[in-house]
């Protein structure tokens, strides 16, 4: 396997804790005690994975979840004590791949760790894909409608962008939780038809046109007819 994660976790005993299970499942592991030297260690290091800290000395998680957003897209699964939801939607609308509230089981941590590593895999530097005057620059993670540029949250990007990539067909709401959410997703399919209402926003009613379609009683499709 011999994959490397980046821990960034104040918390010596838990980030030893961690460091040893993941050991022992063959990966490689480099730790943090504060949000500085964790993100300088993020931009510099090569990572496939980055297990975060919301409450850190020196800079927070949340602002360190947002500097290395601006430059990659690796897995980041944020560990913390705080379980509200606003809490869960900051984390996750800054660009957070998964989110675990501590105390947490370790088999869990790396069901998340596996799940989040496997529906990951680096987009194609020419990935462009495109429907009804729409582009989707998967590398630079870019979107404009007729030229105009179209500014999305992480999650609003990943769903537009799998929607895309299954143009003209119709994907059940399962399929769009398991594939963008992760298939260990604790919410429900309203998720799904939140962040439709969401892309709809920012793209049909803002280009007065009908682009993400409803197939009722099944999920939405993208077709290329405008």
């Amino acid at each position: 396997m011999n994959q490397s994660i980046l821990i960034i976790e104040d918390e010596e005993k838990i980030a030893r804790f961690v460091e040893l299970e993941l050991g022992y499942e063959g990966y490689s592991v480099t730790k943090a005690f504060d949000g500085r030297t964790g993100l300088e260690l993020a931009e510099t290091g090569r990572f496939d994975l980055i297990l975060l800290d919301v409450m850190l000395p020196k800079l927070n998680g949340t602002e360190v979840l947002r500097r290395i957003r601006r430059t990659s897209a690796v897995p980041i699964i944020m560990l913390t004590a705080r379980d509200s939801v606003m809490d869960k939607v900051s984390g996750l609308d800054s660009g957070a791949n998964d989110y675990i509230t501590k105390p947490f089981a370790i088999e869990e941590l790396l069901a998340r760790i596996r799940n989040a590593l496997r529906n990951t895999a680096p987009l194609s530097s020419t990935e462009v894909l495109s429907a009804s005057g729409l582009e989707l620059d998967a590398d630079r993670r870019t979107v404009t409608m007729r030229g105009k540029p179209v500014d999305l949250t992480k999650r609003e990007f990943d769903l537009l962008h799998f929607l895309l990539k299954n143009k003209g067909i119709v994907l059940s709401r399962e399929s769009l939780l398991e594939n963008v959410w992760g298939f260990d997703f604790a919410g429900d399919t309203n998720a799904v038809d939140v962040y439709i209402r969401f892309l709809r926003g920012k793209i049909d009613e803002v280009f007065n046109l009908k682009f993400i379609h409803t197939v009722r009683g099944v999920g939405y499709v993208i077709k290329d007819d405008q």
